[in-house]
């Protein structure tokens, strides 16, 4: 899933040729924490592990209304349901109770919303905030455009809804302004901006100086996204981030380690996490057919076609071009791990840099070492396709080569369809396939 800055990019811009990396996304609380040290006004809050401490935060806060937030690292947390009962990650509360009883029904279960999966993600902390009675409500962020070989900000007067929606329903009112590193953002540009996104009066000024701010945080923590949505006008007149989405590029660790010491692993998949070890690019997906590419753009294509021809991806997986038969090998491990669920497996590849023959040892070696039960269709294209055809055949594997893309897309569906029916009656399908 692309951070909504490169999301609105796409929607409101012709499409680029992105390349794709791993980043590192920090906690809602760990964003405001870096607002706060940098002087832009946030809500008071407080971070709760547990019921008592959303009761000591709220109590701390005071006043009588309050808002408490799941932390957990997806988007769409407002219209999410706990696995607890509780619908909602964003909850307004009344009195420190209520924060207690709500953060107890969030803390400890799971978050399932449109960006997590049926599974969801674990929440272990809350965020207790001041409730703020706001006047108006602004999307602001700043993330990289490969356009312009720079970072752009993002803005616009409709905040504190999907944005993504605005980007395709009215994209008029998207404002972008692209930045050259070596000026930065100046009083001029902070300035047309803020008046495009809406504020007037002493609220300008204020957006002026939060947008400078924010910008300088942008490029002083090497983010590759800086998301607030709402920047809002309170009914005082002041201007406030009510929360902060932050993305820092991997590359940078080295510069950032205070930043990826923050990292929370437990909302990261594990086979996700050990595909990274691996130096592979793998997401798990609800499906059942296991996919093996090489590249990205080969990747998406391949499980297009696949649910072109009725069948659902279970993952995204690219070895990239200089895949290992160790990284091949691990790359059906991890396909597998999930033997109940995937029913077959799809290997797509088009053979330059990454050679055929590599990848099909690979497959022979995680065939063999894994006794792999379901069925296997291959396609391969490219440099050495004969040795590898040759490899596939010799290994007397139940391996199925096909020659074009849409032959194996629509071969792998019906046989995870088959092996689907033969689970469901409790049968042994043997599949005797060659070469």
């Amino acid at each position: 899933m692309l951070p909504r800055g490169a999301q609105i990019l796409r929607k409101c811009a012709q499409p680029q040729n992105i390349a794709a990396a791993r980043t590192l996304m920090l906690h809602e609380h760990h964003g405001m924490s870096l607002l706060d040290k940098e002087q832009i006004r946030v809500p008071p809050h407080g971070v709760a592990r547990s019921g008592q401490d959303a009761y000591d935060h709220a109590k701390r806060i005071g006043g009588k209304d309050y808002v408490v937030k799941a932390q957990v690292l997806a988007g769409g947390r407002g219209k999410g349901k706990f696995d607890s009962g509780l619908e909602g990650g964003v909850q307004i509360v009344f009195t420190p109770d209520e924060a207690k009883a709500k953060a107890e029904q969030m803390i400890g279960f799971n978050l399932i919303t449109k960006q997590t999966g049926k599974a969801g993600r674990k929440c272990e902390e809350v965020i207790v905030c001041k409730r703020l009675f706001l006047r108006r409500e602004y999307y602001f962020s700043i993330t990289l455009d490969r356009a312009t070989h720079g970072p752009i900000l993002i803005g616009s007067s409709k905040g504190g809804v999907n944005i993504e929606e605005v980007a395709e329903t009215d994209p008029d009112a998207i404002i972008k302004q692209p930045i050259d590193v070596h000026v930065g953002v100046t009083d001029e540009i902070a300035d047309k901006v803020a008046t495009a996104m809406g504020f007037q009066g002493d609220c300008k000024t204020q957006a002026i100086d939060t947008i400078q701010k924010l910008y300088n945080l942008f490029i002083k923590n090497d983010a590759t996204l800086v998301e607030i949505n709402p920047m809002a006008e309170d009914v005082d007149g002041n201007v406030y981030c009510m929360d902060c989405k932050i993305v820092l590029d991997s590359n940078a660790e080295y510069r950032q380690q205070h930043l990826f010491a923050l990292k929370d692993h437990k909302q990261e998949d594990e086979l996700e996490i050990r595909a990274a070890k691996a130096n592979l690019n793998y997401i798990r997906l609800d499906g059942n057919i296991g996919c093996l590419v090489n590249g990205a753009g080969l990747a998406m294509a391949t499980m297009d076609i696949i649910k072109l021809h009725g069948g659902e991806p279970a993952n995204f997986l690219d070895v990239g071009g200089g895949a290992t038969v160790e990284q091949v090998t691990e790359a059906f491990r991890i396909i597998t791990a999930d033997k109940d669920k995937v029913h077959a497996i799809l290997v797509n590849i088009f053979g330059g840099i990454m050679r055929c023959d590599i990848i099909a040892q690979g497959i022979i070696k995680a065939a063999s070492e894994l006794d792999l039960k379901i069925p296997i269709v291959v396609r391969l294209q490219g440099t050495r396709v004969d040795d590898a055809k040759a490899l596939i055949a010799s290994s007397r594997m139940r391996i199925l080569a096909c020659d074009s893309l849409e032959e194996a897309a629509r071969m792998a569906v019906k046989l995870s369809s088959i092996v689907q029916l033969a689970k469901d009656a409790s049968v042994d399908v043997k599949f005797e396939l060659s070469i």
